[in-house]
């Protein structure tokens, strides 16, 4: 009769105190509402900006300021603002997507220290991001555009 040797593998865990497990969960779920916030308070600027931009490029452009040269650099001034205000986008994707990661940990600890009883569903996030960083550019051009 023979006998398998083969080793086993085992996981190595650590055992955490519940009352900490669900510190840290209730922080990371506070961090990702704070995020959220951030986000609509982001929003909101940049409308007001886009508002506010619009509302000095038509009066530039009002006839009787036609012959103005000097008016020329001022109107070039602000439609680089405004592309460059498209940053609001890309910081809009990167905390929807930090807020995804950081709820899918405080989901994920939870349910690993805690285990989950008969009948109760886990709320994991649907789609934890696999990449590190989904908003690549890093500098804005008139006329360029990347797709994300």
């Amino acid at each position: 009769m023979q006998t398998s040797l083969q080793p086993t593998f085992s996981t190595p865990t650590v055992a955490l105190p519940v009352m900490l497990v669900a510190e840290v969960q209730d922080s990371l779920l506070v961090v990702v509402h704070d995020l959220k916030r951030l986000d609509g308070l982001l929003a909101y600027t940049m409308d007001r900006l886009m508002q506010r931009f619009a509302s000095a490029s038509a009066d530039l452009s009002d006839p009787a300021l036609a012959t103005l040269r000097e008016l020329e650099s001022v109107r070039a001034t602000l439609n680089a603002a405004v592309t460059e205000l498209q940053f609001q986008d890309m910081a809009s994707q990167l905390i929807v997507h930090t807020s995804k990661i950081l709820q899918g940990c405080a989901y994920r600890l939870a349910s690993d220290a805690m285990g989950s009883e008969d009948g109760e569903a886990v709320p994991f996030v649907d789609d934890v991001p696999d990449r590190p960083n989904p908003v690549t550019q890093d500098e804005m051009q008139a006329g360029s555009i990347e797709l994300f």
